[in-house]
């Protein structure tokens, strides 16, 4: 027998689902679900997460792809009361040891293409290990937890992040924090009949996350794509009528490459494609708007629950910038040299609770009320956002600051380069000296020399690479973010 829908002051699946039963909630792989079947199917594992021990305020760890299981759980654990810890299914079994060590969670779910990876990671006295399909349907479901009003304040999800800066964080992002990010997106980018969000980011990471919170709060259906596939998801936007699509730019190069190659190019549904992550280069910008590509660059970070300033619908598409900032949102930048950039300070509603068990890393990040990024950006006199580089991937040669995005994109400009990716390695004379890592498209070859002359012709002479390096593949982090410190040798550099 069904579960009777509850109050609408409940969790918010089980609101949706009181609201648009019938309507569509889900299409992952083969499962298509509406929003009743959807909660039906939450509650029964609610109880299941119950019988296994799972009480309010416990944290429970998922270690999986993604899927419709996956957003069962998201919406599960919630009414549960308990948190989310989402890892990233790309890390090796040490890395995992150490968040499992460090989040000590109750229970810890995983899918069959994981368990491999958290049986190598697992320490003695481990967390209970669930397989999150076959196991955990086998165990009875007893009744579901009360359904009470979500608090605004508890912590929801645990996200970690990917570590460019270090090692990873727990970001703590509360259910006040994601329902702020819904609705800052939702006054931004508005929410149409029909509108249809496909997701082919890992739900491990913000990004998609975040669009699963939105499908809900919206009452939009949610497509979600275990992988990226630029074949699979054209043919998506065309046979689901998508209007808003999530990318990295990684991603966005690889579905125009097939949108180039294939006679069937346009996608008409298409309302806006959010590209974040990772910068979106000039280059790219204008090749996806030149093919009809309702492209919007967003700037976000976890620690502020996804976006924070996004390209307007319908405005002026103004290339190498994000746009402004959210409803809601407020943005500063700190600490401005003669060119007007500096650190982007954000603050809002959006805005993490701190990070888990690291309150020596909150008070740095947030001690003067600001969320402090450790990104570098300037506001144009309309006060869009630019970006440039995170504080820590900034080369200093020479007493100058050389920006790598800047260099990148030059080099990116020649027909030879496929990916590049610009680092500083220590120099005696320099303190730093500017090095670029270069991938070369099949089939082509440039010496060294015509790549320096290339860049001497767009750039100052001390933003010119000093060395280059060959290599078959630029290190990124999951969603797309270009990990330039994996490249800088370990020992410095004797001259």
């Amino acid at each position: 027998m069904a579960e009777p829908l509850p109050d609408p002051s409940g969790p918010w699946l089980f609101e949706r689902a009181r609201r648009d039963p019938a309507a569509l909630a889900l299409h992952a792989g083969r499962e298509v679900l509406c929003w009743r079947e959807l909660a039906e199917r939450v509650a029964a594992l609610a109880g299941r997460l119950v019988a296994l021990g799972v009480a309010p305020g416990d944290r429970v760890a998922v270690l999986m792809g993604p899927s419709g299981r996956l957003v069962e759980l998201v919406h599960a654990v919630q009414r549960g009361r308990a948190t989310l810890v989402l890892l990233n299914p790309r890390l090796a079994p040490r890395e995992v040891a150490v968040l499992l060590a460090h989040a000590e969670p109750t229970l810890v779910l995983h899918d069959r293409a994981h368990a491999a990876t958290l049986t190598a990671a697992r320490q003695p006295g481990p967390p209970r290990a669930i397989e999150a399909q076959h196991e955990l349907d086998a165990i009875a479901s007893v009744a579901p937890p009360r359904v009470v009003a979500v608090d605004p304040t508890a912590v929801q999800t645990i996200l970690y992040t990917s570590g460019t800066t270090g090692r990873p964080k727990g970001v703590m992002l509360t259910n006040g924090n994601h329902r702020a990010s819904a609705d800052a997106s939702r006054a931004h980018l508005g929410v149409v009949t029909d509108d249809r969000w496909l997701c082919a980011l890992p739900l491990c990471h913000v990004g998609g996350l975040s669009i699963v919170m939105r499908s809900v709060l919206d009452g939009t259906p949610l497509v979600l794509h275990e992988r990226f596939d630029p074949l699979a998801v054209a043919a998506a936007v065309r046979e689901h009528r998508i209007t808003v699509l999530s990318l990295v730019p990684t991603m966005l190069h690889r579905l125009l490459e097939h949108l180039d190659a294939s006679p069937a190019t346009p996608l008409p549904s298409l309302r806006g494609v959010l590209v974040g992550g990772a910068a979106l280069s000039p280059a790219l910008h204008r090749r996806a708007l030149a093919g009809g590509l309702p492209v919007l660059p967003t700037y976000g970070l976890t620690e502020a629950a996804s976006q924070v300033a996004t390209a307007g619908l319908g405005a002026p598409n103004a290339v190498g910038c994000v746009g402004r900032p959210l409803p809601g949102m407020r943005l500063r930048i700190a600490g401005t040299d003669e060119h007007g950039r500096g650190e982007i300070l954000v603050g809002g509603p959006t805005v993490m609770a701190g990070y888990f068990r690291d309150p020596a890393a909150t008070a740095v990040a947030l001690g003067d009320g600001w969320l402090h990024t450790g990104d570098v950006g300037c506001l144009d006199v309309e006060g869009r956002l630019q970006v440039f580089d995170r504080r820590t991937d900034v080369v200093i040669t020479g007493g100058e600051n050389v920006y790598p995005s800047e260099i990148e994109e030059v080099l990116l400009g020649h027909p030879a380069v496929a990916e590049a990716a610009v680092y500083g390695v220590v120099d005696p004379e320099w303190g730093q000296r500017v090095t670029a890592a270069v991938v070369l498209r099949p089939g082509c070859e440039i010496d060294d020399a015509a790549l320096q002359r290339w860049c001497r012709e767009r750039l100052a002479g001390y933003k010119i690479p000093r060395a280059i390096v060959r290599v078959v593949g630029v290190p990124r982090t999951a969603s797309g973010k270009l990990r330039r410190h994996a490249l800088v040798p370990r020992t410095p550099l004797v001259v």
